[in-house]
């Protein structure tokens, strides 16, 4: 029992000297999750071929979607954030983590599209820790829609072949 006690103890004695920024580290996914209605497992770079048939996909972004980043050789395992805000057609904010400094969240930073053809194939993204608009261009697939949006939009489709009012 004495054991027991200490080991406790000795585990609460750790989990206080650790800075809380270490504490709270969470990844990309774990984050985007739990703050929208998007709910895929596995890693970021996988999210844009999971959702296929469970989601709706597209080019263009919306509050509460998913921004799937591709995996690149910075970012072997892809990347995910849920857009918080639509400012235009070429500019988001974005509530993510994992992306300026390992498991730091950030939340209501901008987001360029970047691609000649305006379809969110190339992003910049905030990077913090150089204060510019991303080091680097990243290649995305687009945006992952939440389920209640595709529901509410069949409903409409449906309400709509059947001559009732929305």
């Amino acid at each position: 029992m004495t054991g027991r006690v200490l080991g406790a103890i000795t585990a609460a004695l750790v989990l206080l000297a650790t800075p809380v920024e270490a504490q709270a580290r969470i990844q990309c996914v774990a984050f985007a999750r739990a703050h929208s209605l998007i709910q895929l497992a596995g890693n970021a770079r996988d999210w844009w071929a999971r959702a296929l048939g469970i989601y709706q996909r597209g080019q263009t972004p919306r509050p509460g979607s998913i921004l799937a980043f591709r995996a690149t050789g910075s970012m072997p395992m892809g990347h995910v954030a849920v857009v918080s805000k639509v400012i235009d057609d070429r500019h988001v904010l974005l509530d993510h983590a994992n992306w300026s400094r390992p498991g730091q969240v950030e939340r209501g930073v901008m987001a360029v599209d970047v691609s000649t053809e305006g379809d969110w194939s190339a992003v910049r993204v905030w990077h913090a820790p150089s204060r510019s608009l991303g080091v680097r261009v990243s290649p995305a697939f687009g945006f992952i829609y939440p389920a209640a949006e595709a529901t509410l939009a069949t409903a409409r489709a449906a309400g709509t072949a059947l001559g009732l009012k929305r």
